[in-house]
């Protein structure tokens, strides 16, 4: 039987897009560079983490799927075919606080969910 492991958000800047949602999500960490990935990162031509292809946003307590952050070649383009949806307590306040970091409300659908976009345009919902 599958488990559900990771969620890859495709984008052109990793980095800052990783900390958006490391931000974002309770619980959740950009994962941090040891000296063996950091090895590794400069083995590929790599210098500064900054410009990673591939940043792991990872759960802390290690519950939960993994979010990587990918880098690609080309724009987004249409709406996302599968999306996250977050809840809060204070959907209100969430709101807020996720255009805070950097989304934007794209609309506020009738049975209350909000229609949000990550700072690379990436559709997510905030429950009601």
């Amino acid at each position: 039987m599958a488990r559900l492991r990771d969620v890859v958000i495709d984008c052109a800047k990793p980095a800052p897009l990783a900390r958006f949602w490391a931000a974002a999500l309770d619980g959740y960490r950009v994962a941090p560079y040891d000296d063996e990935e950091l090895a590794r990162l400069r083995g590929l031509g790599i210098d500064d983490p900054e410009d990673d292809p591939s940043v792991l946003v990872e759960p802390v307590t290690g519950a939960g799927p993994r979010l990587w952050c990918t880098r690609v070649p080309e724009p987004k383009r249409g709406k996302n075919r599968v999306h996250l949806d977050i809840v809060a307590d204070d959907p209100d306040d969430e709101r807020t606080r996720l255009v805070g970091l950097g989304a934007t409300v794209l609309r506020q659908d009738a049975d209350g969910w909000t229609v949000l976009a990550d700072p690379e345009g990436n559709e997510f919902c905030l429950e009601a």
